[in-house]
C-alpha cells in the first residue's frame, strides 16, 4: 500500500484516533433514560442496545460517546447543547440512523490481526489484540476489527502505533491510520530571537522546567531515538544563543512554543492548557539524527534538528500545529477520525491555531502569517510546506471542495477548511498576506478578521464537531463544518448578523454550499433529507430521513406530507409530526404490481410560522429476480485482471436503459483500473476507465443502458489493475436489471 506521506512528503506530525482517550472529564455511564438523552429523543439516532457515557460537561454543553451492545461504537460519539436553564437545546449527531447489526463476527481476532500485520510498512515491534467494534465513522454501523500495530516506520526514527481497521465479517481492510502524524529566565531561539523564558531553580542553577504553566518541560534526547530524556539545566538562566550549534537554542525554541500555546488557548479561548486541566506539555528536542520531523504522540512534544542537524523543526507555527492535535483529540473524543474529510478538517485545525499561535506570539524575528512552515525550510527551496490563502499553491491541496476532497491525503484535504478560515479571516482578493482567489462564480469575501474567526472555529470544534464532522455530508447534512460554524457565529456574534453572513460567504467561496440558512426573524427551522433518491422494487419498501434543526426563534410542531407520487408508489412518514430538532422516518412502498418509473415526489414539512421543502426522487426498479449481489472479496494484484460473477435467473421484465451496477473496491489509487460489466452475451460496457488519477477506493452506482440486453444468465464484473505498485481488492457488487 501507499502511505500517505505528511506535510509534503517529509515531516511527522500527530493525532487522534478511533480509540476513546479517557480526560478529566470521564463521568459515569448513562442510560438512554437519563435528563437530557430523552430530551434529545430520536434527534441522537439511539437503539435500545445503545449505552452512554458522558465525556465531557461544561456549561451549554455535553459530550458523550456510545457503546452498542457492550461494544464501542467509534462515529457514535454526540454533543447535546443546553439551554439557560438546562433543557436541552440541540445536538450534533454522526449517526445517518440507529444502530442495528449483529456483533458475532465471522472472522476471527487472529485473522483480524494477521491481516493487520500485512499492512504494515516498517519494522513491527508488537501488536495489539485486536478490539472488536462498531465502526459507525461512515455514519452506518459496521461490525469491525481495530488492530494497533506498534514499531518504527520506514525512516528507522519515526515511532508508529498504526491502527488497521478491518471488516469483522469479510475480513476486508476498510481503513488504515497512524498514530503518529507526521510534520513533519531569558532565551536567544533560532527562530524567534530574544524571548523570555519560565524556568524553575534547582540549588544553584535552573531547570528549564516552566512552573506557571503546569510544569511543562524541556529536555535533550541527545540524538537518540530511545532513552531517558534529560531536562536542559544552566547556570545563569540565560538559554541558548540563538545558533543551532548551541543545544539550548533548540530548547528556547521548544519552550517558548510550548508556552505560546498554552497561553494562546487559555487567553484566547479559555481552555486550561492543551488537555484542559492546567498541565504543561513535556518537549523533547535532538530527537534522532538528521531527523527531519517532528511530532505529538498524545503525550508530549518531539522535534528534529533537520537535515544535517543544522535545522531543528522548532518553529512556532510548527510547535502550535502539533499541540493542536492535541487539543482537538482532548475536546472530540479520540479526536476527528484521521481519515476522509473529517481528517481534513482535523489537520486544518492544527494549522488553523498553529497561525493563530504565531500571531499570538507577536515576534518581530518569526511574525505571524498564514503560510505553515515557512521557517524550517523543509522542502529546501525557502518554500512553506502550506499556503492558507491559496492552498493548491504546494501542487498538492485542493483550495475548492469536489467530490475528489474526500479521497486525498488528510493534509492535502485541509486545505479547503484552510482557505475557508482565511477568507473568513481576511477576506478574499489580494492582501498583505498573499492573494486568496475565490472558487467558481462564488462573491468576494469580505473578511471579519482573526480573532473573530479563531473564536468562531474554537466554538464549532469545543460545541458541535463530532468525531466524523466533514465538509459535505447528503447522509446527515448537519453534520457540517458550515453548518457547525454558522451555529457557533450565531452563538457568539448573534444570527444572522455580519460575522454569520461573512460564515456563510467563506464557506461558498470554497464551493461548500449551504441550504436553508435564510435569516429568519422568526421561528425557522430546516430540514435535511439523509438521502435524495430511494429506489425500491415491485413488492418492496424503503426508508430515508428527514432531520429538523432548529434555525431560529422557538421549536415549533413540524408536519410531513407527500405531493403527488406514481401509480403503486406510497409514502408515509414515522412520526407524522415532530418538533424542530427531531427527526421522522419517511418509508416508500410500492405494491406489486407497480411498473418501472422514476420521479421526484416533495416532501412538504409544514410549521406554524413557516413552510420548508424538499425533493425525494423515487425509483422503481424491477423485481427481486431482477438483482444480483456478489459479497466475496477478490483480491487486485499489480498488472492482473480479476473477475467476479453474479447470475440472474427468472426476470420476466426487460433491462432497464438505466439499470444500476454497484461497485465496491478498496485501492490506493483507482487510476490504475478499468472496471467493465460483462452481459451473459459477451458485450463489455466500460463503467471506470483509469480515471480520477490518485483518488482511493471506488463506492459508487453507474447507471448502464442495458436495454437491449437479456437478463437472465451470468454478469460478470471485470477489474483490470493496468500499472505497477497500488493494490487492492472489490470487496462487493451489486447488477439491478
Amino acid at each position: 500500500m501507499r502511505f500517505a506521506v505528511a506535510l509534503a512528503g517529509a515531516i511527522a506530525l500527530v493525532s487522534g484516533s478511533l480509540v476513546v482517550t479517557t480526560t478529566n472529564a470521564q463521568a459515569a455511564p448513562a442510560t438512554p433514560g437519563s435528563s437530557l438523552l430523552d430530551q434529545a429523543g430520536s434527534a441522537i439516532k439511539k437503539s435500545g442496545q445503545d449505552r452512554y457515557t458522558v465525556y465531557s460537561s461544561k456549561k451549554g454543553t455535553v459530550r458523550y460517546t456510545r457503546t452498542y451492545d457492550g461494544l464501542r461504537v467509534a462515529g457514535g460519539d454526540l454533543v447535546i447543547r443546553t439551554k439557560a436553564d438546562g433543557t436541552y437545546a440541540g445536538s450534533s449527531v454522526g449517526l445517518v440512523k440507529p444502530l442495528s447489526l449483529g456483533t458475532k463476527p465471522s472472522v476471527s481476532a487472529e485473522r483480524a490481526a494477521a491481516t493487520a500485520k500485512g499492512e504494515f510498512e516498517g519494522a513491527i515491534t508488537g501488536a495489539g489484540k485486536p478490539e472488536l467494534f462498531v465502526d459507525a465513522t461512515s455514519g452506518i454501523g459496521r461490525l469491525s476489527w481495530e488492530t494497533v500495530i506498534t514499531g518504527w516506520q520506514p525512516d528507522k526514527q519515526t515511532p508508529s502505533r498504526f491502527h488497521v481497521i478491518s471488516d469483522a465479517l469479510t475480513g476486508a481492510v476498510v481503513g488504515s491510520y497512524d498514530e503518529i502524524e507526521n510534520v513533519a529566565g531569558t532565551g536567544n531561539s533560532i527562530y524567534s530571537g530574544a524571548v523570555a523564558l519560565e524556568s524553575t531553580a534547582a540549588g544553584s542553577s535552573y531547570n528549564l522546567v516552566d512552573p506557571t504553566r503546569g510544569g511543562g518541560l524541556t529536555c535533550d534526547m541527545n540524538n537518540r531515538t530511545s532513552g531517558a530524556c534529560t531536562t536542559f539545566t544552566d547556570a545563569d538562566n540565560t538559554w541558548g544563543t540563538g545558533a543551532a550549534a548551541d543545544r539550548q537554542s533548540a530548547a528556547v525554541d521548544a519552550h517558548f512554543g510550548a508556552a505560546v500555546t498554552f497561553d494562546y488557548f487559555k487567553d484566547v479561548h479559555g481552555r486550561n492548557g492543551i488537555f484542559g486541566d492546567g498541565r504543561g506539555v513535556p518537549s523533547r528536542v535532538h530527537y534522532g539524527s538528521n531527523y527531519v520531523n517532528a511530532f505529538w504522540d498524545g503525550a508530549q512534544m518531539t522535534y528534529g534538528d533537520g537535515s544535517g542537524n543544522a535545522k531543528p523543526l522548532v518553529a512556532l507555527d510548527v510547535a502550535g500545529h502539533e499541540m493542536a492535535h492535541g487539543v482537538t483529540e482532548n475536546v472530540v473524543p479520540g479526536g476527528l477520525t484521521y481519515s476522509g474529510e473529517s481528517g481534513g478538517l482535523n489537520e486544518a485545525t492544527s494549522d488553523i491555531f498553529g497561525s493563530m499561535v504565531e500571531f499570538h506570539a507577536n515576534s518581530a524575528t518569526d511574525a505571524g502569517d498564514y503560510d505553515i512552515g515557512e521557517k524550517i525550510d523543509i522542502n529546501g527551496n525557502g518554500s512553506p510546506l502550506r499556503y492558507m490563502y491559496n492552498p493548491t499553491l504546494d501542487g498538492r491541496s485542493h483550495g475548492c471542495w469536489s467530490t475528489s476532497t474526500r479521497s486525498v491525503d488528510v493534509h492535502y484535504s485541509s486545505g479547503v477548511a484552510n482557505h475557508f478560515f482565511f477568507n473568513l479571516a481576511e477576506g478574499s482578493g489580494a492582501g498583505p498576506y498573499g492573494t486568496s482567489p475565490v472558487c467558481g462564480t462564488a462573491d468576494p469575501v469580505v473578511g471579519i478578521g482573526k480573532e473573530k474567526a479563531a473564536k468562531i472555529w474554537f466554538r464549532a470544534l469545543d460545541s458541535y464537531f463530532v468525531s466524523n464532522t466533514g465538509y459535505v455530508s447528503t447522509a446527515t447534512p448537519g453534520n457540517t463544518a458550515r453548518a457547525y460554524s454558522l451555529s457557533a457565529a450565531s452563538d457568539l456574534y448573534g444570527f444572522c448578523g455580519a460575522e454569520y453572513k461573512a460564515v456563510q460567504a467563506a464557506w461558498t467561496s470554497v464551493n461548500v454550499a449551504g441550504a436553508d440558512e435564510e435569516c429568519s426573524t422568526g421561528n425557522d427551522f430546516s430540514v435535511a433529507l439523509s438521502a435524495a433518491t430511494a429506489a425500491v422494487g415491485p413488492g418492496e419498501s424503503t426508508t430515508v430521513t428527514a432531520t429538523t434543526a432548529l434555525v431560529n426563534g422557538e421549536a415549533e410542531p413540524i408536519t410531513f406530507a407527500a405531493g403527488a407520487t406514481p401509480a403503486g408508489v406510497t409514502v408515509s412518514f414515522e412520526p407524522a409530526t415532530v418538533t424542530a430538532g427531531e427527526s421522522t422516518t419517511i418509508t416508500v412502498s410500492a405494491d406489486a404490481t407497480a411498473a418501472r418509473t422514476s420521479g421526484a415526489i416533495r416532501i412538504t414539512a409544514t410549521a406554524p410560522s413557516i413552510t420548508r421543502t424538499r425533493d425525494l426522487t423515487v425509483t422503481v426498479n424491477s423485481g427481486a429476480r431482477c438483482a444480483a449481489t456478489s459479497t466475496t472479496a477478490v483480491p487486485i494484484p499489480d498488472n492482473t485482471t480479476v473477475t467476479s460473477t453474479v447470475t440472474i435467473d427468472g426476470c420476466t421484465a426487460t433491462p432497464s436503459a438505466t439499470s444500476g451496477v454497484e461497485v465496491h473496491i478498496r485501492h490506493t489509487y483507482i487510476g490504475d483500473l478499468v472496471v467493465s460489466l460483462i452481459a451473459p452475451d459477451g458485450t463489455a460496457y466500460v463503467l471506470h476507465n483509469r480515471a480520477e488519477g490518485s483518488t482511493d477506493n471506488i463506492d459508487r452506482t453507474y447507471a448502464v443502458n442495458l436495454a437491449g440486453e437479456t437478463a437472465d444468465g451470468t454478469w460478470t464484473l471485470r477489474v483490470q489493475d493496468a500499472a505497477t505498485v497500488d493494490t487492492g481488492a472489490l470487496t462487493g457488487w451489486t447488477l439491478s436489471l
